[in-house]
């Protein structure tokens, strides 16, 4: 496949739908296909339409433009041959052709929620209602619909037939589709449109439909077997998959003429209104005026060039006024706005971590709030994310993941909570909503009563150094969280640095926080906030003494964690520098200096800082393999892009007048013409050449380049 090009693109619908390929057009994972619907939002992600395998007719010859990998390493047929020209902005669009015609084809994506819940997502009205709900939450539930659009026009001397055949499947999003006796897919035949529902073993599957504006339909069931996904072949996943066609839609073109699509979850409904070929434009408009509300831009959300192989040259600058913003810098806030979705459970917003696989994590939204909310001026969405996650504090943790509808949220993260008071924090240093601060304080207090007192899996002050530590075992509590055969890869089992840098800094905000309101609060109050204030201060600085345990004056270090026997792991890891990067730093500039000096000549890459250093025995320099060797390489050396946004932040205080030592134009090329055109990858190796690995679109990957690029 040296001459295919595997580069992605992906589409989304703010509920958790996507819509994502190749730009040769040929699928390469079990993630690829043009309408996964995300069933109970933004979770039970449903493949429903595949693709729809086209050919055109002329006279004297047929083009198939399809592009498909067999199970046997056959690529059959080679429609990428014909491939002349891709785009991704504003729309992904292909164009083939040869000297004497020329077919282009476009897909959008409608965003999906309409009415009262778009407020949630910080656009539109707020309410605010007798029962808690957050605000931008409305008492009912907004509307919610999954589609994806499609438009083929033809350009030519001679009249051409398009042949459009339909491959759909109706299967979890994780999972291959297997042509088994007992799946069965039903079709009704309506005017211009033919609604399609999977049965087995009795069970009803999601019904969709297909409408189109012109075309003959004919019902033509038949199997296709054994298409090849080679990038779950290298993941050591299944990779092998069938898809099912009810049939093909024939449509007769002239000269300029088009066809439009809309593939939508549901039976047909009058409510939907009709579809003509002006549908997909308007869908296009409506996504611009969407984003021009959210960020006070005008005109077009990117400029058209001449296709992904061709960068802009622009200023990027978080400081400018967003009407004026470049097109690049449109670009990463696009990107951004593709990782807030509604979730139905708790009927607000929320964030999904990445792409494809990935659902909401509390973890990643609180690092990557600051720079998907508080840098674009969204603090309606922040305020809502907080108010969110703060509302399911249990035990003095906050959620790692929301649960669908019915179950109970996941509290496996020690650090969690204290990521949620330093985003807190930034949140009311940016707004100054202190009366937000009077709301969500007693969170911070049951937090802090719950790390005192102790709380699930063994997490306690220590009452010896006032150190925060863990004992369960078996169970991995910070961000470095894979666990193989039951045991954490990166076992950091006691008292981790950035746990309790984090720790350091949230006592310094409770103080903080307390003497406001000590300020704004009756004398009795005051009195009381005013003690608080003291208590929390004073302990503040007993950590901060007790911080210095973690200096490894050896390697002008800090040491990584100090484990249950009070033995230090001396390992090189990015933990340290984000302990430099919080609000409130323990550590002296020498030390400082110092730690940021071996992490750039040990750590930093050119997408992020390694999760190992590479002279260490441990370190693994390529996730590559089966789920279990990419687990044990995923904080073993792996890169991950995120950890850029800490070495920056710490650089800055550390280093003021110094330049920082980090070329943004690898990273900047990455996000226009690599892995995912237009996002960010989750990770990279940590050896050179740095291959993009992961998901193919990390929240917070994006986030740390908004909340700091500058070109």
């Amino acid at each position: 496949m040296v001459d295919l090009d595997t580069r992605e693109w992906l589409l989304t619908n703010g509920l958790g739908s996507f819509a994502s390929g190749t730009v040769s057009d040929l699928r390469t994972r079990t993630y690829h296909g043009w309408l996964f619907a995300a069933t109970s939002p933004p979770s039970g992600r449903t493949l429903l339409l595949s693709h729809l395998e086209a050919s055109l007719e002329l006279p004297n010859r047929v083009m198939a433009l399809g592009t498909n990998f067999w199970g046997s390493g056959q690529i059959e047929p080679k429609g990428y041959q014909l491939l002349r020209r891709f785009d991704i902005n504003p729309v992904p669009k292909w164009i083939w052709g040869e000297d004497d015609w020329q077919i282009t084809r476009l897909l959008v994506m409608p965003y999906g929620l309409k009415g009262n819940g778009q407020g949630a997502l910080g656009i539109g009205e707020e309410s605010q209602t007798e029962t808690g709900q957050i605000r931008g939450i409305a008492s009912s539930s907004p509307l919610l619909s999954h589609r994806v659009l499609i438009q083929y026009r033809y350009e030519g001397t001679d009249t051409a037939t398009l042949r459009l055949r339909l491959l759909v499947s109706d299967r979890d999003f994780h999972h291959q589709q297997k042509a088994i006796p007992e799946l069965q897919f039903s079709q009704m035949l309506g005017q211009q449109q033919v609604c399609l529902q999977a049965m087995i073993s009795r069970s009803f599957g999601t019904p969709w439909q297909l409408r189109w504006t012109r075309g003959e339909y004919q019902a033509d069931a038949v199997w296709y077997w054994n298409y090849g996904l080679p990038e779950e072949t290298l993941r050591g996943l299944g990779d092998r998959e069938d898809l099912f066609s009810p049939g093909y839609l024939t449509v007769r073109l002239n000269p300029s003429d088009a066809v439009t699509l809309e593939a939508r979850v549901g039976f047909p409904n009058e409510l939907h209104g009709s579809l003509t070929e002006d549908t997909f434009v308007e869908a296009q408009e409506a996504e611009q005026e969407r984003l021009s509300q959210i960020f006070g831009w005008e005109g077009e959300v990117v400029d058209k060039g001449e296709g992904v192989d061709k960068g802009e040259s622009s200023t990027l600058s978080p400081l400018s006024p967003l009407s004026t913003l470049s097109p690049i810098w449109k670009q990463l806030l696009q990107a951004a706005d593709r990782f807030i979705v509604y979730r139905a459970s708790i009927n607000g917003p929320t964030v999904i971590a990445g792409y494809h696989w990935f659902n909401d994590w509390g973890r990643d939204t609180l690092i990557a709030l600051p720079g998907l909310a508080l840098v674009p001026q969204r603090y309606d969405l922040a305020k809502g994310l907080l108010q969110t996650f703060g509302r399911y504090c249990h035990a003095g943790l906050i959620p790692n993941a929301f649960p669908d509808i019915g179950g109970e949220p996941f509290y496996n993260s020690l650090d969690a909570a204290l990521w949620w008071i330093e985003t807190l924090g930034l949140y009311l240093e940016a707004t100054q909503d202190w009366q937000f601060l009077a709301e969500q304080y007693p969170i911070v207090q049951q937090i802090y009563k719950a790390f005192i007192g102790g709380t699930r899996y063994n997490i306690q002050v220590d009452s010896t150094d006032w150190l925060v530590g863990w004992y369960a075992r078996g169970v991995a509590l910070t961000w470095m969280d894979a666990v193989v055969a039951g045991e954490p890869v990166t076992s950091r089992r006691g008292k981790p640095i950035e746990i309790n840098a984090l720790w350091y800094s949230a006592l310094c905000w409770a103080s903080r926080w307390a003497e406001i309101l000590s300020e704004h609060g009756t004398p009795e109050d005051s009195a009381r906030f005013a003690k608080q204030s003291l208590r929390y201060a004073k302990q503040a600085q007993q950590v901060k003494a007790s911080l210095q345990k973690y200096w490894n004056s050896r390697l002008g270090y800090l040491y990584d964690t100090i484990e249950p026997d009070d033995c230090r792991n001396c390992q090189i890891r990015p933990n340290s520098v984000i302990a430099l990067s919080l609000t409130h730093c323990a550590f002296t500039q020498q030390q400082g200096r110092q730690i940021l000096d071996l992490a750039r000549s040990q750590l930093l890459t050119p997408y992020g800082l390694r999760t190992l250093a590479p002279t260490d025995s441990e370190y693994i320099g390529q996730y590559e393999g089966n789920p279990q060797q990419r687990d044990r390489a995923y904080h073993q050396g792996t890169v991950w892009c995120w950890l850029i946004g800490p070495f920056i932040r710490a650089w800055e205080r550390f280093y003021p007048q110094k330049p920082l030592p980090f070329d943004w134009q690898p990273l900047l090329n990455h996000f226009l013409h690599e892995g995912c055109i237009g996002s960010i990858s989750e990770i990279f190796d940590g050896d050179e050449p740095h291959k993009p690995r992961g998901a193919i679109a990390q929240a917070w990957s994006v986030a740390e380049v908004i909340r700091h690029i500058k070109l």
